[in-house]
C-alpha cells in the first residue's frame, strides 16, 4: 500500500504502527523517525504540492485538522478525487482511536489493537502517578508569544499536564486553543512556564525575553526560575510521542515520582 502523510503527527502514527515502509511521500515538517527522511517532500503542511502527490500515485493520503489551515489541502484532495483520510484528534483517547483508524485503513487492525493496548496501559500508569501527587503546579503552556496562544481544556496538553503531575493554567476554558494576552497570564500567576512554540526549535527560543513583558518579573514561575524550553515535537503534535513528552515533563516537575520511567 502506498501512503502519503501531509503532517508530522500522522507520519509518527504510521511509525508507531510499524507502517513506515508504506510511506512514499511526506510534508516538509515531518522530521521523525529518522529512517524515512529520504522520502520525497511535498511542501509545507499548509501548502502541499498536489501535483507531486498525484505523481506518486498514493492509495491513501493522511491529513489532520489538528493543523490549522489543513482544510485547504483536504479541499484539493477531494477536488482531485485522491483517496484520503482526515483525522482530527483533540485528546489522548482520540489519538488511540486514530491509531485504530489508520491501522484498519492499512489492513493492520490486529497490530493496531495490540499497540493501542500498550499505549493505553502507559497512559493509565502515568495517570495513576499524577493523581498520587498532592501539590500539582499550574503550567502555562506558551504555543506562541504574540499574539499569545495557549491550549485550553479541550486539548491533549491538559491531559499531558495531569499525567505529569501538573495542571494546565487554562484548563478552565472549554476551548482547544485560546488567544489571550500577557496581562491575563500574569494575573493567573503560573507556577511553571512551558515554552513550546509551534514550528520553532528549542535553540531559537530565548527565555530572557519573558523578563521584558510588563509585570512578568512578579510571576511565581519567573521568580523561582521555573521556565522550561521544551521540544515542540513532543508536545504540539497529536501522536503517541506525547507520552514521551509527559514523562519528560513529569521528571522536571516531580523527579522523585517519575525518575524510574
Amino acid at each position: 500500500m502506498r501512503v502519503i502523510s501531509i503532517c508530522p503527527s500522522n507520519t509518527e502514527i504510521m511509525a508507531y504502527l510499524n507502517l513506515s515502509s508504506h510511506l512514499v511521500g511526506l510534508d516538509d515538517e515531518s522530521d521523525w523517525p529518522k529512517h524515512i527522511q529520504h522520502l520525497p517532500r511535498l511542501g509545507p503542511d499548509l501548502s502541499i504540492n498536489m501535483d507531486k502527490i498525484e505523481a506518486l500515485k498514493p492509495d491513501l493520503v493522511l491529513a489532520s485538522l489538528s493543523v490549522p489551515g489543513m482544510e485547504r489541502n483536504v479541499e484539493q484532495l477531494k477536488k482531485r478525487n485522491i483517496p484520503h483520510l482526515v483525522l482530527n484528534p483533540q485528546s489522548l483517547h482520540d489519538i488511540s482511536k486514530d491509531l485504530l483508524t489508520v491501522g484498519e485503513a492499512c489492513g493492520r487492525k490486529g497490530e493496531a489493537e495490540a499497540y493501542i493496548t500498550q499505549f493505553n496501559h502507559k497512559v493509565t500508569e502515568l495517570r495513576k502517578i499524577g493523581l498520587s501527587i498532592n501539590h500539582r503546579p499550574t503550567v502555562y503552556w506558551e504555543w506562541w508569544p504574540k499574539p499569545v496562544f495557549t491550549p485550553g481544556r479541550i486539548n491533549w496538553l491538559t491531559e499531558i499536564s495531569e499525567l505529569a503531575g501538573g495542571e494546565n493554567l487554562y484548563a478552565d476554558i472549554e476551548l482547544a486553543s485560546i488567544q489571550t494576552n500577557w496581562e491575563d497570564v500574569k494575573e493567573r500567576d503560573p507556577d511553571i512556564i512551558a515554552m513550546a512554540w509551534v514550528g520553532v526549535k528549542q535553540q531559537k527560543m530565548n527565555p530572557s525575553l519573558l523578563m521584558y513583558r510588563p509585570g512578568w518579573k512578579e510571576i511565581k514561575a519567573i521568580q523561582h526560575n521555573k521556565i522550561f524550553i521544551l521540544e515542540e515535537a513532543l508536545y504540539c503534535r497529536p501522536s503517541p510521542r506525547l507520552i514521551e513528552g509527559a514523562i519528560k515533563l513529569g521528571k522536571l516537575l516531580h523527579p522523585e515520582k517519575y525518575s524510574h520511567l
